[in-house]
């Protein structure tokens, strides 16, 4: 049998590892920041009527620019906002934000192009890069993980990049981002902002978010998730706001029919459903605040999160903790960071169970 170094692989591949978030079968898995509570009964329904509805069609192509979707995209994100609705044409989907965040980069990065990050951040973030042969470069993080406008701009003129990412709250450290850095980024640069916010349903009650920056910046995109607050991982489903000229930008990359028309259907079951479905999202962050107060009563440091995790931190040996809580059928995540372990916020039954493991381990 063959292996990579018998075929004609790309040069800047060799060596690489491929995206490998552990899949252990376990009762609970808190590793990947799923939201571990199931889609109600009631919703289920609602988007199998919409499943259902799509397969009458499904020997035709889909939409191509899935219009309805988009629509339904813009008036979610509208909700949130102080500066005005989100018209459907500043909205674009795909299979997941990673998609996103790849035709971006096929758009905007490729060879002889380079994008800045903040690490420790989410680790798709260069591999996308480099797939798309758009080089990698890094800026710093202040010592609580925190970014400044200060810090971001030195780092943008240092590096020169045609992209800056930041993970707005950060993954995996869960550390919000401010609107005056997300502005000073974009003042900075002559490129393209991404702005990941994948975990936005989870900050704080009426805290802004970068769709507010929108107005005006032609050159701002952000990214965001159906699977994280509307527990629609296994759907895959991303999408992202921007200026419309952005979205354009993105149809000379976009595979043809790239979104099927069931994951169409299925999104737009949810997004009616849009208040039960996100019911959820204040259990999570009662979990949150709960591990937030809970870890450092058993002797660990807990960082700041505005996400549905949590990062913490004074362990003498992380990957002995890590395999000790698999023993007793608990899967967190190893970031790499040194002395410290990520936990994904879930039930109330998953987070008591877990606590009360680290406990009778701590002793």
């Amino acid at each position: 049998m063959a292996s990579l170094s018998d075929l004609p692989l790309r040069d800047d591949l060799r060596g690489k590892a491929p995206y490998g978030a552990p899949m252990n079968p376990v009762k609970y898995a808190l590793n990947v920041n799923e939201n571990t509570h199931p889609v109600p009964e009631g919703v289920r329904q609602a988007i199998l009527a919409e499943i259902s509805q799509a397969l009458e069609s499904v020997n035709r192509y889909p939409d191509r620019e899935f219009t309805a979707l988009r629509a339904s995209l813009a008036e979610y994100a509208s909700h949130e906002r102080v500066a005005g609705a989100i018209d459907p044409d500043m909205v674009w989907a795909a299979n997941g934000s990673n998609e996103v965040i790849q035709q971006v980069l096929q758009a905007f990065g490729g060879p002889g192009r380079s994008v800045l990050g903040f690490p420790p951040s989410y680790s798709m973030h260069p591999i996308i890069a480099e797939s798309t042969g758009t080089s990698w470069s890094v800026g710093s993080r202040e010592s609580d993980f925190s970014l400044t406008p200060a810090g971001v701009q030195s780092a943008i003129r240092l590096t020169t990049p045609n992209l800056v990412f930041l993970c707005a709250p950060n993954n995996p450290t869960g550390t919000p981002v401010s609107l005056e850095t997300i502005e000073a980024a974009y003042d900075a640069t002559d490129g393209i902002v991404l702005v990941d916010e994948a975990y936005v349903e989870f900050r704080p009650e009426g805290a802004p978010t970068a769709s507010e920056l929108l107005p005006g910046r032609e050159r701002l995109v952000i990214s965001r998730t159906m699977s994280k607050a509307f527990a629609f991982a296994g759907a895959r489903v991303g999408y992202l706001l921007a200026d419309p000229a952005a979205i354009d930008a993105l149809r000379l990359v976009r595979l043809p029919y790239h979104l099927s028309g069931i994951t169409q259907a299925a999104a737009l079951g949810a997004l009616q459903h849009a208040e039960i479905m996100l019911s959820m999202v204040s259990d999570i962050r009662e979990q949150r605040d709960r591990l937030l107060r809970e870890l450092p009563e058993l002797g660990f440091t807990a960082r700041e999160s505005a996400a549905n995790f949590v990062l913490f931190g004074g362990i003498d040996d992380p990957q002995q903790l890590f395999q000790d809580l698999l023993e007793h059928d608990i899967l967190i995540r190893d970031v790499g960071i040194e002395g410290h372990l990520r936990v994904t916020a879930g039930t109330e039954e998953e987070t008591t169970v877990f606590l009360d493991t680290l406990a009778r381990l701590r002793t």
